[in-house]
């Protein structure tokens, strides 16, 4: 995690990004293309930006691939732009690990990486970050990327609700990432929470996001608390449905 000096003029609001990077590959792994994601990204120019299978190191690939960067790819896509990042390690395999990532053009004081996985193959977690964002006491952003079974999911949507329990019940929070709900289950128990999430309340339903060509599914999603929405998209422009199987996802708050 890196850290960098905040300004001490009162911050008003956060533009937010989600987007599952898909490991730097397109779809069916066909193309690298980091470093077009990265690009993308940087263009969006986001105070916080949430990603979901992000790779820390793949031997294998860094030999195939003579443009593989030399850092971790979130810290590759933070780059200069986001001087403060938190990585959560998921999946660990014999040639890497990949897992959730936040990059924050706001300093983070602290940050844990909360293992939800389910017994069986698929590792999930959810990396919470408490970011010091000037004028503002206490903000958290939750990245998430949730199971591929509904019995996994609501176990992983329970332990999600107790986190968001634990804070402050003035404390702003955004949790954002994929979560794989395309039965748009996750709603109505993250309510309970006080979780809003973005697209529901500004459009009366969570975003199509998936697959990025032709988006049907709609699995990735931002909730907010304790803000006020100002804006939500999906990023469906050239060159997004180029650089994931998933779009991104965007928005603007008001703290």
């Amino acid at each position: 995690m890196s850290q960098p000096h905040s300004g001490e003029q009162r911050v008003e609001s956060l533009h937010i990004l989600t987007v599952n990077t898909h490991k730097g590959f397109t779809a069916f792994n066909r193309r690298f293309i980091l470093h077009e994601l990265r690009e993308a990204v940087r263009d969006v120019s986001a105070d916080l930006v949430f990603l979901q299978e992000v790779l820390g190191t793949h031997e294998s690939h860094a030999r195939r691939h003579r443009n593989w960067p030399e850092t971790p790819h979130y810290e590759f896509l933070a780059d200069s732009m986001w001087g403060a990042f938190a990585y959560g390690r998921n999946a660990v395999y014999p040639d890497g690990d990949h897992g959730n990532a936040v990059l924050s053009k706001y300093s983070i004081q602290r940050y844990h990486n909360l293992d939800v996985s389910v017994p069986g193959p698929e590792r999930r977690g959810l990396l919470h970050c408490e970011l010091e964002v000037p004028g503002q006491s206490e903000v958290h952003a939750i990245c998430v990327h949730l199971g591929l079974l509904e019995s996994h999911r609501q176990k992983q949507l329970g332990l999600l609700c107790e986190l968001i329990q634990s804070l402050p019940v003035d404390a702003r929070i955004v949790v954002a990432g994929d979560f794989n709900d395309w039965r748009l289950r996750a709603s109505n128990r993250l309510r309970a929470c006080g979780l809003v999430e973005v697209f529901e309340h500004s459009h009366g339903q969570c975003a199509r996001s998936f697959p990025a060509r032709l988006p049907l599914l709609r699995l990735d999603r931002i909730y907010v608390r304790n803000v006020n929405l100002q804006y939500a998209r999906v990023l469906s422009h050239t060159p997004w449905p180029h650089l994931s199987d998933h779009l991104p996802l965007a928005a603007e708050v008001r703290l």
